[in-house]
């Protein structure tokens, strides 16, 4: 299966980036102190069924791995990625919270029985990812979401055509490394979407030589998610087999897009509409 995606597929694609880019805002909005992450991924399944799609996580599984029980990942604090969203997970004043969500649409013909979805047509994934405050946090920690945040907006800016998956590493490190001492993950990357939920080309968030090979043509759809830490960069895996953190326990954020080439240049799929204003 070739990793470009038709103009057809792109407008679907860019369609669903729309509605989920939406629903990510709504989300955001919840995270208050007392409220739980199971409460924010109930409805996040809800909206995204109404919306005439399906959870892209919920279930995902590979190898040995058991499958995911969450339709988004709720990784607070120092939890960088994959955290289950349950009712202990309950937000305090002062936490930093990480959703990320995907959505495959359109689905039609989805039957929800007894908690296990069944679909009968396939759509297109995206991909998208914000990290929100409760309530007041430090100064620092605003900073190390401001620079994260910005570091996307830089990641989507190198993103030209004829240009390379390289160099939209090259200018997040470039940028964070400006911004002071923070680390940058490197086990984990971005990635192309569409197709399915994970797809090549890798899209790191520092530079990768090898990746000079892969030159950005119409048709590439990646997902942007630079992954950053105020300590240092190394990870380790929950005994649950899914939440990753920072092993030093550092505070660490999540932000990331859906973005799609096409002739005119780039668009930027999940846009949430407070981005737009």
């Amino acid at each position: 299966m070739s990793y470009l995606k038709t103009s057809e597929q792109q407008q679907l694609i860019i369609e669903g980036g729309k509605i989920i880019g939406e629903i990510l805002e709504k989300l955001g909005k919840m995270v208050k102190p007392g409220v739980s992450a199971f409460e924010i991924d109930e409805m996040a399944e809800k909206m995204i069924i109404k919306a005439g799609g399906l959870p892209a996580f919920k279930g995902f599984h590979s190898h040995n791995e058991p499958p995911f029980p969450s339709t988004i990942c709720a990784s607070i604090n120092d939890e960088l990625v994959h955290g289950i969203a349950t009712k202990e997970k309950i937000f305090r004043n002062g936490d930093i919270f990480s959703i990320d969500i995907g959505m495959e649409y359109p689905v039609n013909k989805i039957q929800n029985t007894r908690n296990k979805i069944q679909k009968s047509e396939r759509g297109y994934f995206t991909d998208t990812a914000i990290t929100v405050m409760v309530g007041a946090v430090p100064e620092k920690v605003k900073k190390l979401l401001e620079v994260t945040k910005e570091s996307l907006e830089v990641g989507i800016k190198a993103v030209k055509i004829g240009g390379t998956i390289a160099d939209i590493g090259r200018a997040i490190e470039e940028y964070v490394k400006s911004q002071g001492n923070y680390g940058i993950v490197r086990d984990l990357v971005g990635h192309g979407v569409g197709h399915e939920v994970h797809e090549e080309p890798r899209v790191p968030n520092y530079y990768d030589k090898s990746l000079e090979r892969w030159i950005i043509e119409p048709g590439v759809v990646i997902a942007i998610e630079p992954m950053i830490t105020m300590g240092d960069y190394h990870i380790i895996t929950a005994h649950d087999g899914w939440g990753i953190s920072t092993a030093d326990k550092s505070l660490c954020a999540h932000f990331e897009h859906t973005v799609v080439v096409n002739e005119s240049g780039t668009v930027v799929a999940t846009r949430r509409p407070g981005e737009l204003k």
